[in-house]
Parts: structure tokens; C-alpha cells; sequence
């Protein structure tokens, strides 16, 4: 069953308007099935920690743009937004090189929170990270006023 109410594209959501972490990490979005999105992070300088694995950190931005981004394909865009409110991460082995991996699927689809579940695998598909992130889903209006108030 399809879940999007908008098609799955970085342009959908306007991010190509201004620089931003996902350009920063280098993520991608590389595959849309009908209930899933996957998207991919290189291991390299951006993404390790001092002892020269993916830093945790960078596992979490990953699956946190995942979940998010599949949240708001799920909502309609022009009157709402989804923002995360909590992320819970486990950190299950370490990747040193190459691309990690994360597919991030609903566990729950309601009209004010979305619960997504994210995996992340090294690519030779070796769990890397689990994670699951709780998002709100707002008016857009309200967001933009707020932070309208908040500059």
C-alpha cells in the first residue's frame, strides 16, 4: 500500500533552496518504495569520530533526515508539517569506510504524531544502527509564525 501523499523528492520539500546538514553529510535519498525510503551517508572525514569510526552522532542525523523526510511525503504539505520531538538511537557495531545505509519505515501513521523506525546497515548489510523517531505533526502556519517570532 502506498503511504505518500506527496512523491518522495529532496525538491519536494524545497531543501535545494539553501545549504543545509544533508548537503553537508552527504546524504542521499536512493530508493522510494511504496511504504519505505532509503537513503545512503559516506563514512569519511564528515562522518567519523576521532578513533576513526562512523560517529554515533552522524548515524542519528542520518536516520532523523530519513524519518523526517519520509514524514513529511506522508502529510500534506501545504497546510502541514512534520518535526521531530524525540529520537532513540542504539548504536550496535562500528563501519571504519565505504557508505552506510538507512531505511526508514512507518510504525505508526496518525494525524498528529508518526512513529518511524529506522535501520541503518553497512554495505555488506551488517546492522549498524537501529533508531526510532517520534514526530509531530503541525499547521504550517504555526511554524512559520513561530519562528517568524523567534528571528
Amino acid at each position: 500500500m502506498k503511504i505518500w501523499t506527496v512523491t518522495p523528492t529532496r525538491e519536494a520539500l524545497g531543501f535545494d533552496i539553501y545549504p543545509n546538514m544533508i548537503d553537508t553529510l552527504g546524504i542521499t535519498i536512493d530508493e522510494v518504495g511504496n511504504d519505505y525510503l532509503t537513503g545512503s551517508m559516506p563514512v569519511d572525514h564528515r562522518t567519523r569520530q576521532s578513533m576513526g569510526i562512523l560517529h554515533g552522532g552522524a548515524s542519528v542525523v542520518l536516520a532523523e533526515t530519513l524519518g523526517s523526510l519520509a514524514a513529511n511525503f506522508c502529510v500534506d504539505l501545504a497546510r502541514y508539517v512534520a518535526v521531530g520531538m524525540q529520537i532513540n538511537s542504539n548504536h550496535l557495531r562500528p563501519v571504519k569506510t565505504g557508505r552506510v545505509v538507512g531505511t526508514a519505515r512507518p510504525v505508526h501513521l496518525g494525524h498528529s504524531t508518526q512513529v518511524w523506525h529506522i535501520d541503518v546497515e553497512s554495505e555488506d548489510k551488517r546492522l549498524i544502527n537501529t533508531s526510532t523517531l517520534t514526530v509531530a505533526v503541525v499547521e504550517r502556519a504555526r511554524v512559520l509564525q513561530q519562528s517568524d517570532q523567534e528571528s
